[in-house]
């Protein structure tokens, strides 16, 4: 079939799309300058950043020595950094990696090199959260902070303390106002 097969409404309407054409295959061609990813690859968690919420990835594809910022599937902490994980890509993009997963029995940072945690264990019976220096818990104006030296500091714009039994006060000295 060529054009003179045609009818005039898409032959002229092929026209019109000529000067758009360089536009609708400049995808294509910025797609072929970067490999195109089919299927998984395995790379390393090197850091989280951005509060926890992007990964940075390393992995054979990348140019060497260079941290790939990811998204991730699963919720990555502290602890996966140095281990390896599971990595699709957008679009077959190797610049765009999705964190699918980390791999088990794959080793992480030592526990001695590990950055410090904020640690949690539960029983069933009881939970402790424990920090090195302090633990705040905060809520808008309200927070109360404990800290290594051992003071707990409340602040609030209204504190309430109730008790259906004995409301205790005690102290080296107590001071009201």
């Amino acid at each position: 079939m060529n054009a003179n097969d045609l009818p005039a409404s898409v032959t002229s309407a092929q026209d019109d799309a000529e000067p758009l054409s360089p536009l609708l295959n400049a995808p294509a061609r910025i797609a072929a300058a970067l490999p195109v990813i089919q299927g998984a690859l395995i790379g390393e968690l090197l850091a989280l950043t951005d509060n926890g919420k992007t990964p940075l990835v390393r992995f054979d594809l990348a140019p060497a020595g260079t941290a790939v910022p990811a998204r991730s599937t699963i919720d990555l902490h502290g602890t996966h950094i140095g281990r390896q994980v599971v990595l699709m890509f957008e679009r077959g993009e190797v610049d765009r990696p999705i964190v699918m997963g980390v791999l088990q029995g794959t080793a992480g940072w030592p526990d001695e090199e590990r950055p410090k945690q904020v640690e949690i264990t539960a029983d069933g019976e009881r939970m402790q959260v424990s920090a090195k220096e302090q633990l705040v818990l905060r809520c808008g104006k309200a927070s109360i902070t404990l800290t290594k030296a051992g003071k707990v500091l409340i602040e609030g714009s209204y504190l309430l303390s109730r008790s259906t039994g004995v409301n205790r006060i005690k102290g080296g000295s107590v001071q009201l106002n």
